[in-house]
């Protein structure tokens, strides 16, 4: 079955912290997840979603070089990256994320493959060349464009708790734990 709708609890929808309605959406995803529902069925933004918060975190905790590291650079994830930051409206992050790929795709050969194989704490040359801190005085705020866009989207989905989980449970074909 495939996953039409973009789930989200009607509490965090109702929330005055934009992040609340991010963090319902990785709720629904961890969980489809867990229950072994294919990505390929969940909804696609739901999934860029998800993915745009994963990379806000990663360079938020430790630099680009974090994310390329933990990532392993996927390329999949990255067009789900560039993909997002395009729909959610956020042209200075989008510019610096491109900036910082061509860093990568522009590494010596052999060089990332090394890199992501390293240990990444410690002295680390690549990790030192991947690191671009201008991410943190960007004028433009990524929670707050994403969760607009989630609000707006037209797939959005704005359930209860219990009609969160009978929605999942028709999705996934079976009962879901609820406790």
């Amino acid at each position: 079955m495939k996953q039409h709708k973009i789930i989200v609890s009607d509490t965090s929808y109702n929330s005055n912290d934009p992040y609340e309605l991010i963090l319902s959406n990785i709720s629904v995803v961890n969980l489809l997840n867990e229950e072994g529902f294919d990505m390929e069925n969940m909804h696609k933004d739901s999934i860029i979603s998800y993915y745009l918060d994963y990379y806000l975190a990663q360079y938020s905790n430790g630099n680009f070089s974090q994310f390329v590291w933990n990532s392993k650079w996927s390329p999949d994830l990255n067009r789900d990256i560039e993909e997002g930051l395009r729909k959610i409206g956020a042209q200075k992050h989008l510019d610096l994320f491109l900036e910082q790929c061509s860093i990568v795709e522009n590494l010596e050969e052999g060089e990332l493959e090394k890199y992501l194989k390293s240990e990444y704490f410690g002295p680390n040359k690549t990790r030192d060349k991947l690191k671009n801190s201008s991410f943190y005085s960007l004028e433009e705020d990524l929670i707050v464009l994403h969760s607009q866009w989630l609000r707006n989207h037209q797939d959005l989905q704005v359930l209860t708790i219990e009609d969160m989980f009978s929605e999942l449970e028709k999705l996934t074909g079976r009962k879901l734990d609820r406790s």
